[in-house]
């Protein structure tokens, strides 16, 4: 009872002309007391509401902000109006009545490149990713009626200063400085905000919103490509861009992989000239000045999100939602995009040289994401088998090369396939090239476990003639045996 009087005075005090200092002060211990539902119920009301409003400077009409004392009063409401819409049911059918999302957008566009209030944009983004993730009706809004997705996208490009060197090419400044603390936290809130907005864009998309989509994979590549200020941050980010690609048309993912400058290229030639003539299978695919080279397209931002893929393989747990993600995406940048699953194949699967061990036994990616293939969850399970199956292109002798029959029978039992074939999916007729090692094994490998297994002694040669007269009697009365139940006639078999 004393909070909720504590709370209705502080809003008394808000509505007077009181110093910035006493402002911030109030709207500091309002946020603390926002964070206990039974004390919004009685304190959230329309009336209040727009104070907080007034006071965020989301009903101004002015076209910028130039009252830099004003920023920490306009954070503060920000801040509390993120609790009272998270905890009051009641905040978030007045925030629709009051149009709160189209007046966060407009504060957007007042600060989307001004880098000294990042906080502003930070809090903004937040409430409007409530908002968003509350109010399924919110996110039309937001991309049709408000233009959210180019806004969103525009507040990410100034996040990470993007310099544009072509349609879809950005700058990458190898030597900078990695992003700050509030430009990493800044891209995030945009990130997790664009997501509800774009939710189920994979499923149904205008033609004429695959150049605005382009523009964001091209940004997300970038965001791929650089680091935050901690390993952890770095992490957050990127798993935000992984969940976010998810919502891309995949045929809009082409512009994650670009080939190769003049200057690239020349010096991707040099390169593949220093590599030994015995390595020829390997020549596709160098690392030239940190940059990941295929075929003459630059995959770096493929190879980020392998690499992203294997750490969250290699944390052990929570992978139905650290690891199906970028699981996912990258099966369906494979299965719509040759290049890329031509690449992932060469890094994932490449050549067989050493079968004496079993596919899932060992430290590769392969082994890691065959073990994988048994696991008990359903999901995970499904997701990583359908990632081999598609690098190998829906072969089923291919798949089977790489993994062993008994790891891939679920997959292949679903799929209709334990007597072999191929998928529904058509792939270019390419063949893969066996290595000498692996003819030379395949007699010899056992295609249950997919391995090398050492020929069985034949017990046979080490019998002595008396055993073996022995045996073959006993051989020849079980034959005797079986024939003389043949000749007994059953009675219930005659067709009289």
């Amino acid at each position: 009872m004393l909070c909720i009087k504590l709370c209705e005075g502080i809003f008394k005090v808000l509505v007077k002309d009181i110093p910035t200092t006493c402002q911030v002060s109030c709207l500091e211990v309002l946020r603390i007391l926002s964070r206990d539902k039974k004390v919004l119920v009685p304190v959230t009301t329309k009336e209040n509401m727009q104070i907080l409003l007034r006071l965020a400077k989301l009903n101004e009409s002015d076209d910028s902000l130039e009252k830099v004392s004003e920023f920490p009063v306009i954070v503060e409401s920000l801040k509390c109006l993120c609790n009272i819409v998270f905890n009051s049911q009641m905040a978030q059918q007045l925030s629709l009545e009051l149009n709160l999302a189209a007046k966060l957008c407009n504060l957007l566009r007042k600060c989307k490149d001004r880098k000294f209030i990042s906080d502003i944009k930070c809090f903004d983004l937040r409430l409007l990713f409530l908002l968003s993730l509350l109010h399924t009706d919110i996110r039309s809004q937001l991309r049709y009626e408000l233009q959210g997705l180019a806004l969103l996208t525009q507040i990410l490009e100034s996040a990470f200063s993007i310099k544009w060197t072509d349609e879809y090419e950005s700058a990458i400044d190898r030597n900078g400085p990695p992003l700050s603390p509030q430009e990493t936290d800044c891209a995030i809130e945009a990130l997790k905000a664009l997501f509800n907005v774009t939710v189920d864009s994979w499923k149904a998309h205008k033609e004429s919103d695959s150049h605005q989509f382009r523009v964001m994979a091209a940004v997300l590549r970038h965001c791929l490509l650089i680091v935050g200020p901690t390993e952890d941050k770095t992490e957050e980010l990127h798993s935000n861009a992984v969940n976010l690609l998810s919502n891309v048309p995949v045929s809009c993912l082409d512009v994650l992989i670009c080939p190769l400058t003049h200057e690239e290229t020349a010096q991707e030639a040099t390169t593949l000239d220093e590599l030994p003539n015995d390595k020829t299978a390997e020549k596709e695919t160098v690392l030239k000045n940190n940059t990941m080279v295929y075929n003459g397209m630059n995959m770096e931002a493929i190879h980020v999100l392998l690499n992203f893929m294997e750490k969250r393989i290699d944390k052990g747990s929570s992978y139905r939602e650290g690891l199906t993600p970028v699981l996912s995406l990258l099966t369906e940048c494979s299965r719509a995009h040759r290049n890329i699953r031509k690449f992932l194949k060469d890094q994932v699967l490449p050549p067989l040289r050493d079968v004496t061990n079993r596919p899932e036994v060992g430290s590769t990616v392969r082994n890691k994401l065959v073990r994988l293939m048994t696991h008990v969850d359903l999901g995970v399970k499904q997701i990583a088998a359908e990632f081999l199956f598609v690098l190998c292109k829906e072969r089923v002798d291919s798949l089977l090369k790489y993994t062993g029959y008994g790891n891939a029978a679920g997959l292949l039992a679903a799929r209709g396939l334990l007597a072999g074939g191929r998928g529904d999916n058509w792939y270019s007729e390419d063949e893969d090239t066996d290595t000498e090692e692996y003819k030379n094994a395949k007699p010899n490998i056992n295609l249950i476990t997919g391995h090398l297994e050492e020929p069985m002694p034949n017990p046979i040669d080490e019998m002595t003639e008396e055993q073996k007269e022995y045996e073959a009697m006993k051989l020849v009365n079980m034959l005797d045996k079986l024939s003389r139940r043949a000749d007994v006639k059953d009675p219930h078999q005659d067709g009289g």
